[in-house]
This record gives C-alpha cells, sequence and structure tokens, in this order.
C-alpha cells in the first residue's frame, strides 16, 4: 500500500519557522516529482512547490517564493518543506503529494499520490 504521511505541523508565531517532512512508504519515489499543496479553510487547494526527481530543479508559487524551501532525501524516500518567515496567511492544511512522472507541474489533478495533510496554524 502507497502511503505519503506528512508531519511537523503546529503553532508557529508569525515570522518563525517551520518544517514539514514527508515519508513515502509502499513503493519508492525516487523517480517522481513531488510537491506540497496547501488547503486554508474555506479555499481551493492550492499549490505551494515542487521538485525534480533528482532535487536539481523546484519552482515555488509566488505567495511563498524567498521564504519555503523544498527539498528531499531519495536515500530516505523523504521530501521536506522548510518554512521561514510565516505569515498568518500561510494557515491552512499541508499536503504532500506526488505524480507518477517526473516533468515540472503545479496542477494539482498531476497529482496521483497524496498524504492525509498536516495542519500549520500561524498566529499574529
Amino acid at each position: 500500500q502507497v502511503q505519503l504521511v506528512e508531519s511537523g505541523g503546529g503553532l508557529v508565531q508569525a515570522g518563525g519557522s517551520r518544517g514539514l517532512r514527508c515519508v513515502a512508504s509502499g513503493r519508492t519515489f525516487r523517480n517522481n516529482l513531488m510537491g506540497w499543496f496547501r488547503q486554508a479553510p474555506g479555499k481551493e487547494r492550492e499549490f505551494v512547490a515542487a521538485i525534480s526527481a533528482s532535487g536539481a530543479s523546484t519552482y515555488n508559487a509566488g505567495s511563498v517564493k524567498g521564504r519555503f524551501t523544498i527539498s528531499r532525501d531519495n536515500a530516505k524516500n523523504t521530501v521536506y518543506l522548510q518554512m521561514n518567515n510565516l505569515e498568518p496567511e500561510d494557515t491552512a492544511d499541508y499536503y504532500c503529494a506526488a505524480t507518477r512522472w517526473d516533468i515540472m507541474t503545479t496542477t494539482l489533478r498531476n497529482y496521483a499520490y497524496w498524504g492525509q495533510g498536516t495542519q500549520v496554524t500561524v498566529s499574529s
């Protein structure tokens, strides 16, 4: 059974930092693009960041550029999202996802595998 399990969410003050982790099991994703999405209360799920299979290429949404960094460790089947200078607007459930290929995409429907999410709350 393929699973993506996120961890690291919690409550953080505005201006603070938080690191999220996503561990994959059931299969390897070393050949797959992986990404992070988030969904705030009452809003649609939106793209945050993605990383190529090798880790050489990354892409961030404009709203998090310069503040969030995505990385991966294929030996550990793990993807990370380091979030710095957090803002109350970053409050959301954060989801890890993987595609079936290694082509950069920000489109939600292109991601075939999803975790259950981890909640991040940023207080002002």
